[in-house]
């Protein structure tokens, strides 16, 4: 066994300042700063510490509600409205606590992540703004429902983007005002780990779990409801970002991204173009996809190919070329998760002898290459692969609704907000 952890802060540390309510209420609406430690050398058990990446503390309990809770005797019967406006889509679903899905609405923000090559915040934010009421009143309508037959409203608090995280934060404040319903402030990056809950019930703690966006490479053991331990984490970009970095340098459809890199690269020869697999040398569970995004820019500038003109004006050669450099980088990119998945299991394994499950998700767990690679690792270790439907891949309301109705049983949510609060309470 290793001797001893070095335990670091790192820049995945949030603050929920941003967008927190003045004065602060006792949980959701408090300053919480959560630092993820990660495991750089193998782990020994009795010097290890949890991380909570919760909205609440694993042990908080509200005290005895003096307001309207459908259903609160009945764990059974908890129908919550889930709210997602952390980046570019605006989300929400109603989910009914034995899994149901009743309803789930997503609006797309993906013509102007093509118009502006990425994230503009502000624009994020005036187009959530624009949407956010038919988004939830379809969603409550789909599901045949009023905000009347809800148990509580659960909303995004974090991480994301501050003005986005915003408008789902005070569209979930008024709903609860308005009608006397608690409500559970959710971390984004608890909910991708839990939703595969919804449908595998057989999913029960511990697990570990990998998560893989645009802004996110994360290990995790999760432990139980609020008790996590990050293994690894990226050290600067998420596999995400290289997918749609390279996806953009090859002249491919940005409203599509990362899939359409994923379709090209079953067109082309793997092993055509060399690229050296990240982080070869480091013995943690890190990630590293920065040097990877510069050897295929520098792959793209020595070929032949115009990567000005976009993919559906090229020719067959071109088209070719391409292919080649698409399946190389996603070959690269997915070896590095494989390598960093073997040795998390092992660390996981030694900490929580009884892990049977590796759970996958986040926006690129969607990718099916990504999935068979991973499954070949999880079996050669005995485990199983557990992968959310691609719909609950990436951001949704679904993911944010079940985490606030895992939440919900053990009593972790917050008092209905005042109904005659102001607009600029949220701030």
């Amino acid at each position: 066994m290793g001797g001893g952890l070095a335990l670091q802060s790192l820049s995945s540390t949030f603050s929920r300042l941003n967008f927190l309510l003045k004065p602060p209420l006792p949980y959701t609406s408090r300053i919480i700063r959560t630092q993820f430690k990660p495991q750089t050398q193998k782990p020994t058990s009795n010097l290890l510490k949890p991380c909570y990446f919760s909205s609440y503390p694993s042990n908080h309990k509200t005290s005895k509600p003096q307001f309207r809770i459908i259903a609160s005797s009945s764990r059974d019967d908890i129908v919550i409205l889930g709210i997602e406006t952390s980046c570019d889509d605006t989300a929400a679903a109603v989910v009914r606590s034995d899994g149901k899905i009743l309803s789930q609405v997503v609006s797309s923000q993906a013509d102007l992540l093509e118009q502006f090559g990425g994230v503009s915040p502000k624009d994020a934010k005036e187009q959530h703004s624009k949407v956010i009421d038919q988004v939830v009143q379809r969603a409550l309508d789909e599901a045949n429902l009023t905000e009347v037959d809800l148990s509580a409203v659960a909303v995004t608090i974090g991480p994301g983007l501050s003005l986005c995280l915003r408008v789902g934060v005070q569209k979930a404040r008024r709903i609860a005002g308005k009608f006397n319903l608690p409500i559970v402030g959710v971390h984004h990056m608890e909910a991708h780990a839990l939703v595969a809950r919804v449908a595998e019930k057989e999913l029960q703690f511990p697990f570990l779990t990998l998560l893989i966006s645009g802004g996110h490479n994360l290990l995790v053991l999760a432990r139980n409801l609020g008790h996590y331990v990050q293994l690894g984490t990226t050290i600067d970009d998420a596999i995400g970002e290289a997918y749609d970095k390279t996806a953009r340098l090859l002249g491919l459809d940005m409203r599509r991204g990362g899939p359409a890199l994923e379709e090209l690269a079953r067109e082309g020869n793997a092993k055509s173009v060399k690229l050296k697999v990240p982080m070869k040398h480091h013995k943690d569970c890190n990630f590293s996809y920065a040097g990877l995004k510069t050897q295929v820019r520098l792959a793209i500038e020595s070929s032949n190919i115009d990567k000005d003109t976009p993919i559906s004006s090229t020719s067959c050669e071109d088209r070719s070329i391409r292919a080649d450099i698409a399946a190389s980088f996603q070959r690269v990119a997915v070896l590095h998760l494989e390598e960093r998945c073997e040795r998390a299991i092992a660390w996981a394994a030694e900490i929580e002898p009884s892990i049977k499950f590796l759970v996958v998700s986040g926006g690129v767990a969607s990718n099916q290459y990504v999935r068979t690679r991973l499954d070949h690792v999880v079996k050669r270790n005995g485990l199983q692969l557990v992968c959310p439907p691609p719909s609950l891949c990436t951001d949704n309301g679904v993911m944010i609704a079940w985490t606030g109705i895992e939440h919900f049983r053990q009593g972790r949510y917050d008092p209905p907000p005042p109904a005659d609060e102001p607009e600029d309470a949220v701030v």
